[in-house]
């Protein structure tokens, strides 16, 4: 994969839409998030037109709190899975990354500065304000190995009417792990985005 990714979302779009792009602007993937769906399932294509399915994430319960997403390729087999830690995740964003049939988990993001946070999704409900707070406040995911090793960084970048983050990566990892990675800082954005 060609790092800095780049994923755009438009803040007045009534379904969530992001856009994943590497470094050279050529499209990784596209999702458009369905509304009013009981229980969670994203269906992620190559680009925008739709016509290449990658895969599909589908929640595990009807209520989030806690709920683990996992990825399936277009065949149904397994990709990885991240879950939200509840309770850990009232005040600062805790996801965990599990291998393809694993029970433990391999890698976990977890929000580096949740005041920036914070202060983006109050002003951020703010008319006017709210489409400007992104050149103020920056965000930033860590996910790193079960013993800590930074892999990758999501950060929140300055722009004007959508949402734009880049993922950077820090320490190589295999692609299948990369796969798991990617589509859990995906989930995780809609999740979020949500939340505020």
């Amino acid at each position: 994969m060609n790092f800095p990714l780049s994923f755009r979302f438009k803040l007045l779009a009534l379904s969530p839409q992001i856009y994943l792009q590497d470094a050279a602007g050529k499209p990784v993937c596209y999702v458009k998030q369905k509304l009013f769906r009981l229980k969670e399932k994203v269906e992620v294509f190559a680009d925008d037109t739709q016509r290449n399915l990658i895969c599909i994430i589908s929640a595990d319960r009807i209520i989030d709190w806690s709920a683990r997403y996992t990825f399936r390729d277009p065949s149904g087999n397994e990709l990885g899975a991240v879950g939200r830690r509840g309770m850990r995740s009232i005040w600062r964003a805790h996801y965990d990354i599990f291998s393809p049939g694993s029970a433990s988990p391999a890698f976990a993001i977890r929000e580096e500065n949740p005041m920036a946070k914070l202060f983006d999704s109050i002003l951020g409900e703010i008319p006017i304000i709210g489409l400007c707070t992104g050149f103020f406040f920056h965000p930033r995911f860590l996910a790193t190995r079960s013993d800590g090793t930074p892999i990758m960084r999501l950060t929140k970048q300055s722009a004007l009417f959508e949402g734009k983050f880049q993922l950077d990566q820090i320490t190589p990892v295999s692609e299948g792990e990369e796969t798991a990675i990617i589509l859990s800082y995906l989930m995780m954005n809609l999740l979020e985005r949500s939340r505020g």
